[in-house]
């Protein structure tokens, strides 16, 4: 599904009749007035939290007139809807389209440099020397944790390699009733969360790496360490007994009351596990953060980067109000720091929700930027290969495997990998 999604947007990105940014008025031309339409993919504060946004919009900006459209399954829907040019006036870009299409169906904010000097993370989705998003928040990656279960389980130290994780996990099993890792296998999406760390082992240059590399999933290598980690976290039995029936929502409720340990997920989901723990009858200190295990000698690092990122749709009839409410959601919403992210803003505030987190000495570290050359040279090697280290299906393999619902063991599992990755490298490399 995976392959035939992302294809799919490359071969509408190539016919679709859509204007190109060289002929594009500027985004931020024209009177800040009238009606826009924002497309979102939180569809649990859409109608509560959102609104108040608009609100605050349209004092600070009146004669406009915000309206939302909040889709569940927006990967999948909003690539689909690409085709039609029918997309609203701000949407988050999806994963789908890559770096070389951006122009096809965004309107360009400005140039990389300029842009860079008010927001960070905003060479993640630009294209010779064009910007096209603003993240809604940024986010650093790790593992959050019910810190009760990790108590009651006996853990006194946080762990900083693979082993040492998956023997507390085992604590956790011995001595509570707790489900020590919980895989979110169905649906599919919680599992994308793993390729977040790439920077963990203190390489800020290895989504360059990877994309040079015919074996990712040799020893050492980052998705080594990682698809390892959670290949011997569910084989061992410290994951929920049946992932095909895990679901997110209930998830959160489940870490929040302590009946599940822990989850790989970004920063922006600490609140979210605060409030279920509240919700539960515990406290928002219940929810602890920590890096992910593969400390370099002793260091913790942590990759950051930005989350979903706004754009315009280039078919927008109000580009000015459009780009007017991008600003403002990044610097004057206050979603990202509410959200418990980093924000998009250059020297902007830091969470409280990660106040311990750095306090522990963690390191933070942004991915370099893959150079225009390569840009789309890993959605191509993925595309071919059929590997989405983005999405779900070949984690959800992993999981199949290390559970025994599918043949193969972990080295035959990492070497088969292997081979579909140099296979494909070489063919689009030609």
């Amino acid at each position: 599904m995976a392959k035939k999604l992302i294809m799919g947007v490359a071969a509408l990105a190539a016919t679709a009749l859509l204007a190109g940014c060289s002929g594009s008025a500027p985004a931020d031309e024209g009177a800040i007035t009238g009606e826009i339409t924002v497309i979102t993919q939180r569809t649990d504060i859409v109608d509560t939290v959102f609104k108040d946004y608009a609100a605050e919009f349209e004092k600070a900006y009146p004669g406009t007139s915000v309206k939302f459209e909040a889709i569940k399954d927006y990967e999948t829907d909003i690539s689909t809807r690409l085709s039609s040019g029918s997309y609203g006036d701000v949407l988050l870009i999806p994963s789908t389209v890559t770096k070389v299409q951006l122009a096809q169906f965004f309107e360009p904010l400005g140039s990389l440099d300029e842009l860079s000097k008010t927001y960070r993370f905003v060479a993640e989705k630009a294209y010779d020397d064009l910007a096209y998003g603003v993240a809604i928040t940024g986010n650093a990656q790790g593992i959050v944790y019910n810190k009760n279960v990790w108590a009651d389980a006996g853990v006194s130290e946080m762990p900083t390699t693979p082993d040492e994780f998956l023997a507390d996990l085992q604590l956790i099993k011995d001595n509570t009733d707790a489900v020590p890792y919980y895989t979110n296998y169905g649906d599919g999406w919680p599992l994308s969360q793993w390729d977040g760390n790439r920077a963990a082992t203190g390489d800020k240059d290895a989504s360059i790496s990877l994309v040079e590399s015919d074996a990712p999933w040799a020893t050492g290598e980052y998705h080594e360490i990682a698809d390892g980690l959670l290949y011997d976290i569910v084989e061992r039995g410290l994951s929920e007994e049946d992932p095909t029936t895990t679901d997110w929502e209930s998830s959160k409720g489940g870490l929040g009351s302590g009946e599940i340990g822990s989850m790989v997920l970004g920063s922006w989901a600490i609140t979210q596990m605060q409030d279920a723990a509240v919700t539960a009858g515990g406290s928002a200190d219940d929810i602890g953060y920590m890096a992910f295990p593969s400390a370099v000698d002793g260091q913790a690092y942590s990759t950051i980067g930005g989350d979903y990122q706004n754009a315009i749709s280039i078919n927008s009839k109000n580009k000015a109000t459009a780009r007017a409410w991008i600003d403002w959601f990044a610097q004057e919403s206050g979603y990202a720091t509410d959200q418990g992210g980093l924000s998009p803003v250059v020297d902007g505030p830091a969470p409280d929700a990660l106040a311990d987190f750095t306090a522990s000495g963690v390191e933070f570290l942004e991915l370099t930027p893959v150079p225009a050359d390569q840009a789309t040279l890993e959605n191509d090697i993925t595309s071919e290969s059929e590997i989405d280290l983005t999405g779900p299906l070949y984690r959800q393999k992993i999981v199949d495997t290390a559970r025994g619902a599918a043949d193969g063991d972990k080295a035959s599992l990492f070497a088969d990998l292997n081979t579909a990755w140099a296979k494909a490298k070489a063919s689009v490399e030609g």
